[in-house]
């Protein structure tokens, strides 16, 4: 990979990765991509295996069995009582978060009993498929997860027969909402077949999105680095770096004009850069998670200090750019690298054993196969990685889009964040295997094993102050996992709990209402609260916590200063491009 060396961590090159393309074990890796794109990269050997395990170990539990007939008869009982009307109340209440059935024609008959037998239904197969002795924890969450995505097909919900909204919306338009539905099918399969659904929402990168200006200030094979013009006239003399993760587009911080942070961070007296990450192509498919490390992180970080002649930098990482911004932080620690006069970390895991629903992607035979997809095409493709996020909230991310577009033939108003959504971005082969292996699998980051230019990295050894931002409903990086990182470092960390989800609690300004989050300081030398505990102590605070993050920074730098000249060509970092630059329009 032909990439801009950073100047002060040169280290050798990784060993050799590819396997040579016609040699026998290539030929069986071609043989399980194709069985891969038959199953969107679902391994059918994961499953095998897991629905083996359980279903073995339900077969020598008889008296499980019979509870579970048990149960299956008190069930149909409770609902013959409701269809009898000698029942008046809900056999089953919809789970916290199931929004399927709030609509108040469910309540009507026969309706309602749809809805009470399909959700009783559910309720028997979560309690089959979970608390059996003896089976693998990793195959209990696949066989639940596979039930459940299975019955969530056949939801009533998702029947127009059976769905009043559906069946009322017909009759009162005539099937007009039927016939607006399909030409809305069509319309997205012309989408997903071109790639410019993007494009279609009427947003435009550089105008309407990711407008903050600012300009190019060094560009090599996998990133850009973007200075922001300063709009104070005094700035704090520590730099801000932001460094996204790579599975999105950067500008996910820098949306609309009224809730981009990146602006808004301007607008607080501080020099802000931010790295725009290259969306890989086949030619990049050897690069390696380390490589992003030093060409990324360390690569912008020399650029930041020459640029303004600051001593230290606040450095800033969202999701994997702040699970590499921790390791990047790890390794200059380890060698006395005093740099960063701050952490800050944006729903990012340092600790993997609890990383929610995604560890049902990772397993050893649910990885070969992926390995064998990527290996192929050189990276992951941006379409099967945004099909396991949604399948982790099928419900919200894809039934209830189905039934809304396609038989209520209603469109949602495009907003920037579902056109962000929709820039999707591929991931190279060599790194996201590293990645998902090292850190997701064997989460050798928490216990000692992850190695940076030969040495193993310690968080413990970070001494830099932590300000560390979770979000309640984070199906990618859950807040418990999150906070992990107070068993990892005993230093100053001040964690915040706010309220949203991975996306929704991060762009969070001020004035966003209903709205929320906790937030606690714990010093060096302080006791370790769990949790539960520590959610249970820290009262909600109504608001954004960009403020507070903003006081915090501030706290942690010297006094304005005048702000540094946009690049410095004479020490080999040139204003290029205006803002966004070129790699965030790559598709």
């Amino acid at each position: 990979m032909n990439v801009v060396t950073s100047r002060q961590d040169s280290e050798p090159p990784p060993a050799d990765f590819p396997i040579p393309a016609w040699s026998l074990a290539a030929l069986d890796r071609r043989i399980h991509a194709a069985q891969g794109r038959l199953t969107q990269g679902l391994s059918l050997e994961a499953l095998a295996l897991a629905f083996s395990d359980w279903g073995m170990h339900l077969a020598n539990a008889p008296y499980r069995r019979v509870d579970l007939a048990h149960l299956a008869l008190d069930q149909a009982r409770d609902l013959f009582s409701a269809a009898l009307g000698i029942r008046p109340a809900p056999c089953i209440e919809p789970q916290a978060g199931d929004h399927r059935f709030t609509d108040p024609a469910w309540q009507r008959q026969p309706f309602a009993l749809w809805e009470q037998g399909f959700l009783l239904h559910e309720a028997w197969w979560q309690a089959a498929t979970t608390g059996l002795s003896g089976v693998a924890g990793a195959h209990e969450r696949i066989v639940s997860f596979a039930v459940r995505q299975m019955l969530d097909v056949v939801s009533p919900s998702n029947m127009p027969w059976l769905n009043p909204e559906v069946i009322e919306a017909t009759v009162q338009t005539g099937g007009r909402n039927l016939l607006n539905g399909l030409a809305n099918f069509a319309a997205d399969i012309r989408h997903a077949t071109t790639g410019d659904a993007a494009s279609e929402s009427g947003f435009q990168v550089g105008h309407d999105l990711a407008a903050t200006p600012g300009r190019v200030v060094l560009r090599n094979a996998l990133m850009e680095l973007i200075q922001y013009a300063p709009s104070t006239p005094m700035v704090r003399p520590e730099p801000v770096l932001v460094v996204p993760a790579w599975i999105m587009k950067y500008y996910i911080l820098d949306l609309s004009a009224q809730n981009s942070l990146i602006r808004w961070l301007v607008g607080q007296g501080f020099t802000v850069f931010c790295i725009s990450w290259r969306n890989p192509d086949a030619s990049m498919a050897e690069t390696s998670f380390d490589d992003y490390r030093r060409h990324g992180v360390m690569a912008a970080l020399d650029a930041v200090l020459a640029i303004t002649g600051a001593a230290r930098v606040h450095a800033t990482g969202y999701c994997l750019g702040g699970t590499l911004l921790a390791i990047a932080a790890a390794a200059m620690a380890g060698r006395g690298d005093k740099r960063l006069a701050s952490v800050t970390l944006f729903a990012a895991q340092t600790d993997f054993t609890e990383a929610g629903e995604l560890q049902l992607f990772v397993t050893e035979a649910q990885l070969a196969s992926l390995d064998d997809m990527m290996w192929e095409h050189g990276t992951l493709d941006s379409r099967q990685m945004a099909g396991a996020f949604q399948l982790l909230r099928s419900n919200d991310l894809i039934w209830s889009r189905v039934i809304k577009s396609y038989l209520l033939g209603q469109r949602e108003t495009p907003n920037d964040l579902m056109a962000w959504n929709a820039d999707a971005t591929r991931m190279p082969y060599r790194m996201h295997s590293e990645y998902l292996r090292s850190l997701f699998l064997h989460n050798d980051l928490a216990e000692g094993r992850f190695v940076v230019a030969g040495r193993p990295v310690s968080l413990a050894d970070i001494h830099a102050p932590f300000f560390v931002v979770a979000t309640e409903m984070d199906h990618v990086a859950p807040w418990r996992s999150v906070y992990k990182l107070q068993l990892q470092n005993e230093g100053d960390i001040t964690f915040v709990l706010t309220s949203g989800g991975h996306n929704a609690g991060i762009v969070s300004e001020p004035g966003h209402p209903h709205r929320h989050f906790r937030i606690r300081e714990r010093l060096r030398g302080g006791h370790y609260i769990g949790p539960d505990e520590w959610a249970e102590l820290v009262e909600a605070e109504t608001g954004s916590w960009w403020p507070v993050w903003a006081k915090w920074l501030a706290a942690h730098s010297g006094e304005p200063v005048a702000p540094p000249a946009m690049g410095a060509a004479d020490r080999g970092f040139p204003a290029l491009d205006a803002a966004p630059g070129r790699y965030v329009l790559e598709r």
